[in-house]
């Protein structure tokens, strides 16, 4: 029995991996935080807002998401160790914080662990209404959803400088009967919530049991929605130590045989084999083998620390070019909408005819015409058929409007933000950082 006096393992490699005893965030990190947050709000913000672009993609970036800590999202199916994997990295195993672990579905809810003064939980409610926070565009999901949400603050070191987040357990089809509270509304509300969580994932962990290989329709849901991002996903066999080598190779084949048809993309995600609790892996099973591939995921969750304000500067330069698209877009329809509008046309037939069908005139061929726009980043036909059902053409201005002699024009504002202001922001850190040659890479974001 595991509870009579088990071994622990040393965990004094995660505190080193993760150079936990190096203090608060540098000057120079904060000086950038601070450039990034004025080029969104001068550049970027503006053209938002006039373009009404968050009811096209109810992505709304506040100031918490910019400034928020790295984001590790932990998914995969019921009870294969996501809690348990927390609880190591946190060295929570025995403690009262130790997050509740068990063999049945245990996380019916979305738990985030997060940095406080003090060890408290915080409802979902508490935490949407604050907009200091990251979670408040939560909201959007109702009253229902926010009763699952459930914060844990914590004085910790690894806390300070990233955020975790357990997910409830994806339950595949046959055992669907068993989680007799999902209702469809639920499970819709879930694949939105899940999504949401997934595009602001710096790091996403997908953790298997090697002992229940299970792919099914769940499954497959979540991997369409990771779509774009295979970049920010790793795999994880976790258990690793309850099979002999033999039948973990057999199970890692599978596994990629099974992922296969799930993940386009001619890089796979790295596969991390181990066994991630506090307890002594089994005897007679690869123990260098393990300790090695955790170093790798430490190394790996430290590489994402330490490039936080890279990341924030390319999330926010994407971020930037799917605006201007849409005001592109936007421009372009009213352009069509003025031109087609004869002496007797009904303004209100002219313009459903080019909403239902922008092919007939160019409306998204024209933009990919004229300006350095990638057909990967359009956004699809039907999103403006809802969006102008929702926003008549009448509340909106040509782009050639949004100019002023004091202030510019809003394209110009935006497209300096994307093609010199960001870039010059991310070399300026590239340059700040100067040529290393110690063996680990020196925190440049911390001071020493």
């Amino acid at each position: 029995d595991q509870a009579a006096g088990p071994m622990l393992r040393d965990r004094s490699h995660i505190e080193d991996t993760l150079r936990l005893a190096t203090a608060e965030p540098s000057a120079e990190f904060s000086a950038a935080m601070k450039k990034l947050l004025n080029i969104y709000h001068t550049a970027i913000k503006p053209m938002e807002q006039a373009y009404k672009y968050n009811e096209l993609r109810q992505h709304e970036v506040t100031d918490g998401e910019i400034t928020s800590k790295p984001m590790v999202l932990f998914l995969g199916p019921w009870s294969v160790g996501k809690s348990s994997m927390i609880n190591y990295l946190l060295g929570l195993h025995s403690t009262s914080q130790e997050l509740y672990t068990g063999a049945e579905p245990t996380t019916s809810e979305y738990t985030v662990i997060m940095h406080g003064e003090k060890f408290r939980s915080i409802e979902g409610i508490v935490m949407a209404a604050d907009s200091s926070r990251s979670f408040s565009p939560l909201e959007k999901f109702g009253q229902g959803f926010l009763e699952r949400l459930v914060g844990i603050e914590m004085p910790h070191k690894l806390l300070e400088r990233v955020t975790f987040v357990d997910t409830p357990g994806i339950i595949e089809n046959r055992k669907q009967q068993e989680r007799g509270f999902i209702s469809l509304i639920f499970l819709i509300s879930h694949n939105e919530v899940c999504q949401w969580f997934i595009d602001r994932a710096d790091l996403i962990f997908l953790v298997f049991d090697p002992t229940k290989l299970d792919v099914g329709g769940e499954l497959e849901m979540l991997f369409k929605q990771m779509k774009g991002r295979e970049s920010q996903i790793r795999l994880i066999l976790n258990k690793a130590d309850s099979l002999t080598n033999q039948d973990l190779m057999r199970v890692y084949g599978a596994l990629f045989w099974s992922m296969a048809p799930l993940i386009n993309v001619t890089e796979p995600p790295r596969v991390y084999v181990s066994s991630f609790w506090p307890l002594d892996y089994a005897a007679d099973t690869s123990r260098e083998l393990f300790m090695k591939e955790e170093s790798s995921l430490l190394e790996d969750l430290n590489q994402v620390i330490e490039n936080q304000i890279e990341n924030k500067i390319a999330f926010i330069r994407q971020h930037g070019i799917r605006v201007r698209i849409h005001a592109l877009l936007v421009d372009r329809y009213l352009q069509t909408y003025y031109d087609k509008m004869g002496w007797f046309s009904d303004p209100y037939e002219v313009f459903q005819d080019i909403v239902n069908d922008p092919d007939k005139y160019y409306i998204f061929k024209s933009i990919l015409a004229k300006t350095n726009v990638s057909k990967f980043d359009l956004p699809n036909k039907e999103a403006y058929q809802d969006f102008f059902g929702v926003n008549p053409v009448s509340s909106f201005k040509q782009l050639s409007s949004h100019c002023s002699w004091s202030g510019g024009c809003l394209l110009e504002k935006i497209e300096k933000a994307i093609s010199h202001e960001l870039p010059a922001l991310l070399s300026s850190i590239g340059k700040a950082s100067g040529p290393g040659c110690e063996e680990k890479p020196k925190n440049r974001w911390r001071r020493q």
